[in-house]
């Protein structure tokens, strides 16, 4: 989803390191590799000889820590940041990460990436039992469990409170003397360890973090698994037996860096495979050649060009200085964010018959504009290919799609968005075309992936969204 995820608010971008001085600027270096999965706000929280400190705020990381001495005033030896966009709460400063609670006896910092599907159930019991909370994010429900876990100790506590919540997390969860990282029993959200060159650990949401900061891959995070790194080392346990992977499709399709690996499988080479089984299944005849939309669908289109011996070219420009138009909060935002960040190239695209992939469609607003923007260039004809199935059922598990109303292809045919779009025709990939793509060394379901976006077969039960779900599938069956 290029421009169009562009609904599907996603995401966000957790970094923390152990056991280096130059803790805050690394953690700035690698929130900066991440700053795709979140541009609504970022924060830091730096641990100075068990002292830790936060500075958060609104915008991008370079609007956060806008001037030359902003990081390097930030000293000590860990720290742990955040990208964020609102996948839970208000946008609120309070809600921007990470979420700092200083109690009389230590400090915590929290960075989350995911959401929780049993928050509302939790907050209300918690708040009847007496807790305060200080924001409006699904986040702060674990702090709030481990402060009342009655367990001995807090990697116990932590066990306890993991336990508790459900739904879509990668936590980071720095104290005075330790950092926890914790990854959900499904692995919605990926989650990696690597080590830099003197020894201190890193965990991140992505490899190219890793990358940025000179530090070795290690491992992936396992579903159930929990980390705590101090300073005699790292200690990789689990809070749970009751796992079974399914990482999130969207991650493969769109959200990760094109050079990051999750689970042994780079992302570019996927979305490749991807755009040469979208060729095989949706072919166009007697097209001239194929372009895909910047920046997320050029592997995928890299990969339909190669399949169908036609060639690739560059018929569409985008602007490297706008924001990814997925983050905007606002439709009207949404919508005057594509015609600033795209362009045709007449040169290429007039009098040809082109193919033009995209990675997905959410609600159909950016595939129209691209059409006309092509058309209106002098091509003579666009065939829409998209390099994932029809996203017609919402997700609950960190992209904030929770009503089919949002969904083009829930409300649709697919010649209804054909004409729509304007194009003159239209095909999708399969579910299996992204399962065999990925092609995840697993066993589990779908090979590993959650795909109930395009099935609606859930991995989990959806605990608070249950009820409102039931109520939007019926209310589209009445419409059929």
């Amino acid at each position: 989803m290029p421009s169009e995820v562009k609904s599907l608010n996603e995401e966000c971008g957790i970094f923390g390191v152990w056991g280096t001085p130059d803790a805050a600027k690394l953690t700035y270096i690698g929130l900066f590799a991440l700053q795709h999965r979140g541009q609504e706000g970022a924060g830091i929280t730096v641990n100075n000889e068990g002292h830790l400190t936060t500075k958060r705020g609104f915008g991008l990381l370079t609007d956060v820590f806008d001037s030359p001495n902003a990081v390097d005033e930030m000293t000590g030896q860990a720290a742990i940041g955040h990208v964020r966009y609102s996948t839970a709460g208000s946008n609120l400063l309070e809600n921007i990460q990470p979420l700092p609670f200083n109690f009389s006896d230590t400090q915590f910092a929290l960075a989350h990436n995911g959401n929780l599907t049993n928050a509302i159930s939790i907050r209300k019991n918690l708040e009847d039992r007496g807790a305060i909370y200080h924001s409006s994010s699904d986040t702060e429900n674990l702090m709030h469990l481990i402060r009342l876990s009655q367990e001995d100790n807090l990697d116990d506590q932590m066990k306890e409170a993991l336990n508790i919540i459900k739904g879509g997390f990668a936590y980071l969860v720095m104290t005075k003397d330790r950092l926890y990282a914790a990854l959900d029993p499904n692995g919605f959200r990926p989650l990696v360890v690597g080590q830099l060159p003197n020894g201190a650990y890193v965990v991140c949401s992505e490899t190219c973090a890793l990358d940025a900061v000179g530090a070795e891959f290690k491992f992936d995070v396992q579903p159930g698994q929990l980390i705590k790194i101090d300073a005699s080392g790292i200690t990789v346990d689990k809070y749970t037996d009751d796992t079974q992977l399914a990482i999130c499709s969207m991650e493969f399709i769109y959200f990760a860096r094109p050079d990051s690996d999750i689970y042994g499988v780079n992302v570019h080479s996927a979305r490749k495979r991807m755009g040469a089984r979208l060729a095989q299944e949706q072919p166009v005849e007697n097209a001239d050649m194929v372009i895909g939309v910047p920046n997320s669908s050029l592997s995928a289109a890299m990969g339909y060009a190669e399949e169908s011996g036609l060639p690739y070219e560059m018929g569409l420009v985008k602007n490297q200085y706008s924001a990814r138009t997925f983050i905007e909060p606002t439709q009207a935002l949404r919508e005057q964010g594509v015609n600033m960040k795209l362009s045709a190239v007449k040169g290429v695209v007039r009098g040809k018959n082109l193919v033009l992939v995209d990675d997905s469609i959410v609600r159909g607003t950016t595939s129209r504009r691209i059409v006309k923007l092509l058309k209106d260039a002098g091509a003579a004809s666009v065939h829409l290919r998209i390099a994932s199935p029809p996203l017609r059922y919402p997700c609950f598990y960190g992209i904030d799609i929770q009503h089919v109303r949002e969904l083009i292809a829930a409300n649709k045919t697919i010649e209804q968005m054909r004409e729509i779009f304007g194009a003159d025709s239209l095909g999708f990939l399969s579910v299996q075309g992204v399962i065999d793509s990925v092609n995840l060394k697993t066993d589990a379901p779908n090979k590993g992936l959650c795909v109930a976006y395009f099935d609606g077969k859930y991995p989990t039960p959806l605990y608070d969204y249950e009820e409102e779900y039931d109520r939007d599938q019926a209310q589209l069956q009445s419409m059929r």
